[in-house]
């Protein structure tokens, strides 16, 4: 057994900690060739530390003085470098075999298609490469030869719950007839709409069932969330939209199911933890111990599920009228809610104008067919400027 070498893009977030937790399981496996992350130094130090690298990404100049400093104290070698063009650098000078490509949000766009020009296995755990730049992205893997292993949670489910030649032969051979993905509903699942108003940063971001960051805990309470997972399996999988569904399932054990045409649904179940998802991208075809706890049956009391009420939650409903449209309009939806969510979580935007500022700025921009990556960043670029322009005029 050959040992992989593995370059994580957004190691010090949520999804690069955990993969350094299951990576840390297997020392024989995998050897950690690549780490980036923004702005936490200090972390990212004790990474560096622990995991001796050759290359360490931050975001600016002066948080690579300062990692550089750091890492001359603890007698490393790693080379450190800043930037946007540094994560594509930390992939092609690394030699890496597989890619964790979770940095959040539009930011990992660009370092996640050059791993997928590379040639390399890309974990995708950043939605927005697949949601602002899905043929694109696709047309990538199957033009550098690498292999895309999902590791949302979801996609995961429904990646284990496939035929295993699904993605080599004609889908049409082996019934699949829809892709359900599983939704907790998040923390104001059953809250009346009245009581939005007064929704603070704290409690959107107390999810009930996983661990993640502000961001993705607001689009987790917004299922925005799940409208972004939407767009994803679609580019993902392959089928029409019109046989992805979503179901609320508070409990968070049935991560993703698969409807055949013979009736039969397959499921996949497991703790909420994503330590498993990752564990699976990381040695697929093999499993390996991730950690985490064992499913206990006997200890669940039920499991539910319903379909979500698209008057509470405005932000999916958006996201499917987005897919539908196509071309730049998922890049606009995208770059819409980034900017809203920011401006919840750091300006005083109230909650429930989150979905209205995203709307308003779909509304106000003509989208155009996704031919190139420019066309896309122009897109993202254009619609970040009206949002913040409805969201300077909201809080005046």
């Amino acid at each position: 057994m050959s040992t992989k070498r593995i370059a994580i893009l957004g190691s010090t977030g949520s999804i690069g900690v955990n993969t350094l937790d299951v990576i840390r399981l297997h020392p024989e496996r995998f050897k950690v060739v690549a780490l980036t992350g923004a702005t936490q130094i200090d972390r990212l130090a004790d990474q560096c530390a622990e995991f001796n690298p050759l290359i360490a990404v931050v975001s600016d100049e002066m948080g690579a003085l300062r990692l550089r400093k750091l890492l001359v104290e603890k007698n490393l070698a790693t080379q450190v470098l800043s930037g946007p063009q540094a994560l594509v650098t930390a992939i092609t000078d690394s030699d890496c075999d597989i890619v964790m490509a979770a940095i959040v949000g539009a930011a990992g766009l660009v370092p996640a298609l050059a791993a997928a020009q590379a040639g390399k296995r890309v974990l995708l755990a950043n939605k927005e490469a697949l949601v602002m730049s899905g043929d694109l992205f696709m047309q990538a893997i199957r033009s550098g030869g690498g292999e895309l292993l999902p590791i949302d949670s979801e996609h995961n489910a429904i990646f284990q719950c496939l035929p295993e030649h699904f993605f080599k032969t004609p889908k049409t051979h082996y019934g699949v007839e829809e892709l359900w993905l599983t939704a907790s509903g998040g923390p104001f699942r059953d809250m009346p709409i009245v009581d939005l108003v007064k929704i603070t940063p704290e409690q959107a971001c107390a999810h009930p069932n996983w661990v993640m960051g502000r961001k993705i805990s607001v689009d987790s309470a917004t299922m925005m969330n799940k409208g972004l997972e939407v767009i994803e399996a679609f580019w993902l999988f392959g089928l029409p939209l019109e046989k992805i569904k979503v179901f609320i399932h508070p409990q968070s054990v049935v991560h993703s199911m698969v409807r055949y045409l013979d009736g039969s649904v397959l499921a996949q179940m497991g703790q909420p933890d994503m330590r498993t998802p990752i564990a699976y991208g990381l040695a697929w075809p093999d499993r390996i111990t991730a950690g985490v706890p064992a499913l206990s049956l006997s200890q669940m009391a039920h499991l539910s599920f319903s379909e979500p009420d698209l008057n509470q939650f405005p932000c999916l409903a958006l996201a499917f009228s987005a897919a539908k449209a196509g071309g730049t309009a998922p890049a606009i939806l995208n770059a819409a809610n980034e900017v809203a969510v920011a401006a919840f979580l750091d300006d005083g935007l109230p909650y429930l104008q989150i979905p209205i500022i995203v709307e308003k700025t779909l509304s106000s921009i003509q989208s155009f067919t996704a031919s190139s990556l420019e066309v896309i960043l122009e897109a993202d670029t254009k619609a970040r400027e009206v949002a913040r322009n409805c969201i300077r005029q909201n809080l005046l």
